[in-house]
C-alpha cells in the first residue's frame, strides 16, 4: 500500500540487523564517529577533552545523494572537509565540487564544466553521561545552482539534536528542524558497529532510517523551478501536490573498510544503498530527481554509490 513499509523494503533492514546482532555480539566495540547524517565515517583514536583536535578529510564518491535526493549523475563528486574539535565541541566546514554538473531541463543533455555548488558549515557539541551520548548543533548550507541553467537554490539553516547510547550497535536517534526556507523536521535512526579485523584495518557496517515531516509545501514554486517550493507530497505519477510531505523517507546501508596508513592517515573505500522507505517516499525521490526521463514516475528512487575517503588527523 501506498505510504507504508513494503515486506521487501522491511527485509533489508531485518536482515541487516540480523547481521549486526550476530556479529557483534562476537566483537567488542570500537570507537568511532558519526558526522553529521551521513554514512561516510572514520574511525577516530580517542583523545583527551582538553585536547585541540582536527581532521582533513577528502572524498571522491561517484554520485551525490543527500537524504534520499540526487543531486548529481553521471560525473564523479570530490567533496573536501575540515573539522576543529576542542571540549566537546566541534566546527566542521564540508564542501562538493561536481566533475561535470547535470540538470534534467530545458537544457538536457548539455555538457557543463566542474563546479563547486555547496558549502557547509556545522558547530555542534556533544557530552557523555554515563550510557548516553547527548548533542546539539546548527548546519548552514550554502547552497548554489547544480549548474548554470538550474533555478538558484535557497540556503538552508538547521538546529539539530541527537541522543545515543554507549551499547550495542551505537543506537543515534537526530532530529533536524529547518527553519529558513523548506522549513521541515528530519528524524534520522541509525545503528553503526565497527569489527576490528587487523590493528590497522576495520570493517564497518551503517543503516539508517528517516521520517520527514514537512510544515511548508508549494507545488506552483515547485513546478517553476524556483528552487525553494519546500517538501510537497508528490501523487503516484511523481508529480508536485500542495499537500505536505508527512512519512517514512529512505533508508541507508552502507558498507566501509577503514585503513589506518598510519596513526593519523585512514584511507576508506565504502559503498552505500540508498532507498525508499515508503510508496510516498518513492513518488517523492523520483518527482525530485534529476534523471532525464519523458515522466516523472520513470525516474529512480534507489541508488548504488561507491567511492573512496582520505582523511588525516592532527
Amino acid at each position: 500500500m501506498k505510504g507504508m513499509v513494503t515486506f521487501k523494503q522491511y527485509s533489508y533492514f531485518a536482515v541487516f540487523l540480523s547481521l549486526f546482532i550476530a556479529l557483534a555480539m562476537a566483537t567488542p566495540l570500537c570507537a568511532e564517529e558519526i558526522k553529521k547524517d551521513s554514512a561516510v565515517t572514520t574511525v577516530s583514536a580517542i583523545t583527551p577533552e582538553d585536547q585541540v583536535t582536527g581532521e582533513f578529510a577528502a572524498s571522491a564518491m561517484t554520485q551525490y545523494i543527500w537524504r534520499g535526493y540526487e543531486l548529481s549523475r553521471n560525473s564523479a563528486v570530490i567533496q573536501p572537509s575540515i573539522t576543529i574539535g576542542y571540549k566537546g565541541f566541534k566546527a566542521n566546514l564540508w564542501g562538493n565540487i561536481d566533475t561535470q554538473p547535470y540538470y534534467a531541463g530545458s537544457q538536457t543533455g548539455k555538457s557543463y564544466s566542474g563546479t563547486w555548488n555547496e558549502t557547509d558549515l556545522t558547530i555542534s557539541y556533544t557530552k557523555t553521561l554515563g550510557l548516553f551520548n547527548l548533542g546539539a548543533g546548527y548546519i548552514y548550507y550554502s547552497l548554489k545552482a547544480l549548474n548554470s541553467d538550474a533555478p538558484t537554490r535557497a540556503d538552508v539553516q538547521e538546529f539539530f539534536g541527537t541522543v545515543g547510547l554507549n551499547t550495542l550497535l551505537n543506537p543515534t536517534l537526530t532530529v533536524y528542524y529547518e527553519v529558513s526556507h523548506y522549513r521541515n523536521m528530519y528524524a534520522l535512526f541509525s545503528l553503526t558497529h565497527t569489527f576490528e579485523l587487523h590493528k590497522r584495518v576495520s570493517l564497518k557496517l551503517f543503516g539508517s532510517a528517516s521520517y520527514l515531516y514537512s510544515t511548508y509545501a508549494d507545488a506552483t514554486l515547485f513546478a517553476e523551478g524556483a528552487g525553494y517550493g519546500g517538501y510537497p507530497k508528490f501523487d503516484s505519477d511523481a508529480n508536485a501536490t500542495d499537500e505536505k510531505f508527512r512519512d517514512f523517507h529512505d533508508g541507508v546501508l552502507t558498507i566501509s573498510l577503514p585503513i589506518k596508513a598510519t596513526d593519523k592517515i585512514t584511507v576508506t573505500p565504502l559503498v552505500t544503498y540508498i532507498f525508499p522507505l515508503s510508496g510516498a517516499a518513492g513518488d517523492e525521490m523520483k518527482g525530485q530527481g534529476l534523471k532525464g526521463a519523458a515522466l516523472n514516475k520513470d525516474k529512480d528512487s534507489t541508488f548504488i554509490v561507491g567511492g573512496i575517503t582520505l582523511s588525516f588527523a592532527f
